[in-house]
């Protein structure tokens, strides 16, 4: 076991030979070929739910679990997925943007087809396996939820992501689905409260999204692939994604003030210590070469790499205050 390498999956993608691939034991690759450092993204939007459940005295253990390791192995069958149909569609050839930040498994020649669906299909069975307790305790709606999920896992990457949907969607999958619908399965009740409180956070990962795809919009022009900042243009895809950011902090403050959280949650905007470097960059167009001062190994990630750090870290100050909100009676 390497557990080294578990570590540094878990914090970067890596970029492996061959040789270096065939060293990995099984728990490794599974986290280099599902991008696992992108999963906090998930975790967060999961454990949401959660804190908002203990606030209201409804939280469940098992339950959370469940939510928990559903969600995490659904997202890495995405990851799998999305790797496979962009290599289907030869998307991937030619040194596309996917294969320069880190290894897609079959173009870079690291796993077969059947390798990558037989890791695929164990992913997505853990998956749906954390899922149906859930639909038992939920019924109908957490069974309508789930097959919401189930959809979004295999027709992200196409068609939705071709024709400028991938971004919304990302928005209703980390806010009302995960944190409004993980709220449901662990509780037994919608409320649409808890879908409000969702979106500050859903704009985080939809700001990744964004920006990796302004990151690859001229390969993506070139291939067909219509994403929202393919739509939009390069100069106005980089002001959304500004304006989300802004925006994340803006909605934290209307649900201080309307009462459903405690000035605590202020703890937030510890996030806009990134905001003058993040702020920097979308004002500018991407370099086309990477910048002497830039890390290399981080490259040509650009746009995403520092939306992906500004989520990150706003994301966890967002759990914290939520935390902070348990010893306070709203």
């Amino acid at each position: 076991m390497n557990v080294s390498m578990w570590w540094k999956a878990l914090q970067v993608i890596p970029r492996l030979s061959k040789d270096e691939w065939k060293k990995l034991d099984i728990i490794a690759r599974w986290l280099v070929a599902t991008r696992a450092a992108v999963l906090i993204l998930t975790f967060i939007s999961a454990t949401i739910p959660a804190l908002l459940a203990l606030h209201t005295g409804q939280f469940n253990l098992g339950r959370y679990l469940l939510l928990l390791i559903g969600l995490i192995f659904a997202h890495a069958t995405n990851n799998l997925l999305n790797d496979y149909t962009d290599f289907k569609r030869g998307v991937d050839k030619d040194n596309y943007f996917r294969t320069q930040y880190g290894p897609q498994p079959l173009e870079s020649g690291l796993m077969s087809e059947r390798e990558l669906l037989t890791y695929a299909a164990v992913t997505g069975l853990i998956a749906v396996a954390a899922g149906l307790p859930l639909v038992v305790f939920g019924g109908t709606t957490a069974l309508l939820l789930m097959a919401a999920g189930v959809i979004f896992v295999f027709f992200y990457t196409w068609p939705l992501k071709y024709i400028g949907l991938g971004e919304i969607a990302v928005i209703l999958i980390w806010g009302p689905l995960m944190v409004g619908g993980g709220y449901f399965v662990i509780t037994g009740r919608w409320d649409w409260n808890v879908v409000a409180a969702s979106l500050p956070y859903a704009l985080g990962p939809t700001t990744v999204i964004f920006g990796k795809h302004i990151d690859k919009l001229l390969q993506d022009q070139v291939k067909g692939i219509r994403t929202l900042p393919v739509l939009l243009g390069e100069k106005a895809a980089r002001y959304v994604v500004l304006g989300m950011i802004a925006l994340q902090y803006l909605l934290v403050v209307e649900l201080i003030l309307s009462g459903y959280f405690s000035p605590l949650m202020l703890v937030v905007f510890i996030g806009l210590k990134n905001i003058p470097a993040v702020w920097a960059m979308f004002r500018k167009p991407r370099p086309t070469e990477c910048p002497a001062d830039y890390p290399a190994d981080t490259w040509p990630l650009w746009f995403s790499a520092a939306a992906f750090l500004q989520n990150r870290l706003y994301g966890l100050m967002f759990l914290v205050g939520l935390i902070l909100n348990l010893f306070i009676k709203i």
